[in-house]
């Protein structure tokens, strides 16, 4: 399981993002920090990188530092590792323009992240091979319809960590997004409109991700908690807008039965949580689109009380009452959950 979220900070806007990172002081959570984004350059460049670099550095941060083969010489010192030691940076995130002998070197000095979509299985058995900390780091794509497909990032994955890489990747933000296209940083497409927690879950999950980081400036208070809570305590936090009579629902601990088949979640303790109220009378028994919650009402018998996520469409049935909806923005909370996983519904 994941120990927390990581962030993504960047010069023109580190500022604002510090209140948040301020509440991560301490955590030794990592932070993705690009020493070559042309459109931040200017004469007071490298003064106002090494003052942030050295702030992260002193609340604990693990500072994973974007380089170039420009990149030092800018800073005005002979190599990288004499940088990332002025800086105080944690790691060195290798972009374009270095040999593997010259990774190899680098990887046995310090940790080193790789490329995830440029560097082979070769190279990357290679590379672990001469250092204890190797990593490989997809990217984030600003661009609409050009983030990666769900199989060439799982093959991706699966092919790096073979090779003995802990993979991370990139999740988009849910408040301020940064420009110039200003539509998320996700590093899978499907995550592009995603709930920042949503697509944590879903590369945790689904891709097997070593660690993820928030590409974007802003993330929602809320979202951040949903990651907590995940990180901390395994449970899925799936936003749902009930009906009044079951808002009690909200912020109580479920377990998906082992049992449920993909196109369900049933509720394992739901039908015990039931029988303390009243008898469920039939009402409001319609079709049960994607991502309906439903109850069983007396009409079902033994069935009274439980409760389903429903995850593909099913007809309408007399003895089933359709009680509230999972946001579609939040499906993929609901695709994650498996038999045993732990759960919750919250307020959207």
């Amino acid at each position: 399981m994941l120990n927390s979220l990581g962030f993504s900070v960047y010069l023109s806007t580190f500022e604002e993002q510090w209140p948040t990172l301020r509440n991560w002081s301490g955590t030794e959570a990592p932070v993705f920090l690009s020493l070559h984004i042309s459109e931040e350059f200017d004469p007071d460049y490298c003064r106002r990188a090494e003052e942030i670099c050295h702030r992260l550095a002193d609340h604990s941060f693990r500072i994973i530092a974007d380089v170039s083969t420009k990149t030092s010489s800018q800073f005005g010192e002979p190599d990288l590792i004499r940088l990332a030691l002025r800086l105080r940076v944690w790691a060195l995130r290798i972009d374009y323009g270095f040999s593997r002998e010259e990774i190899e070197a680098m990887a046995a000095k310090m940790p080193i992240v790789l490329n995830a979509s440029t560097t082979s299985y070769d190279d990357a058995l290679a590379i672990s091979s001469k250092g204890s900390q190797v990593f490989a780091l997809h990217n984030f794509y600003p661009r609409p319809e050009t983030g990666l497909d769900e199989e060439l990032l799982l093959d991706t994955t699966k092919m790096l960590q073979s090779a003995g890489l802990k993979v991370l990747s990139f999740i988009p933000g849910d408040t301020r997004k940064r420009g110039p296209i200003f539509e998320g940083l996700p590093t899978l497409e499907e995550h592009r409109d995603a709930l920042p927690s949503a697509a944590f879950v879903d590369l945790a999950l689904r891709f097997g991700m070593d660690d993820i980081f928030l590409a974007d400036p802003g993330i929602s208070e809320t979202e951040q908690q949903r990651i907590a809570k995940f990180c901390k305590e395994n449970i899925i936090s799936v936003p749902a807008v009930l009906n009044p009579e079951y808002e009690s629902l909200y912020d109580q601990v479920f377990t998906c039965r082992v049992d449920s088949p993909k196109w369900l979640v049933r509720f394992t303790e739901s039908r015990m949580y039931s029988c303390i109220g009243k008898p469920v009378e039939p009402g409001n028994c319609i079709q049960r689109d994607r991502g309906a919650i439903t109850i069983d009402n007396i009409e079902y018998g033994r069935y009274t009380g439980e409760i389903q996520m429903i995850r593909a469409p099913l007809k309408a049935d007399h003895r089933v009452n359709v009680i509230g909806n999972v946001p579609q923005n939040a499906w993929l909370l609901m695709d994650r959950i498996r038999g045993g996983q732990k759960f919750m519904l919250v307020r959207p």
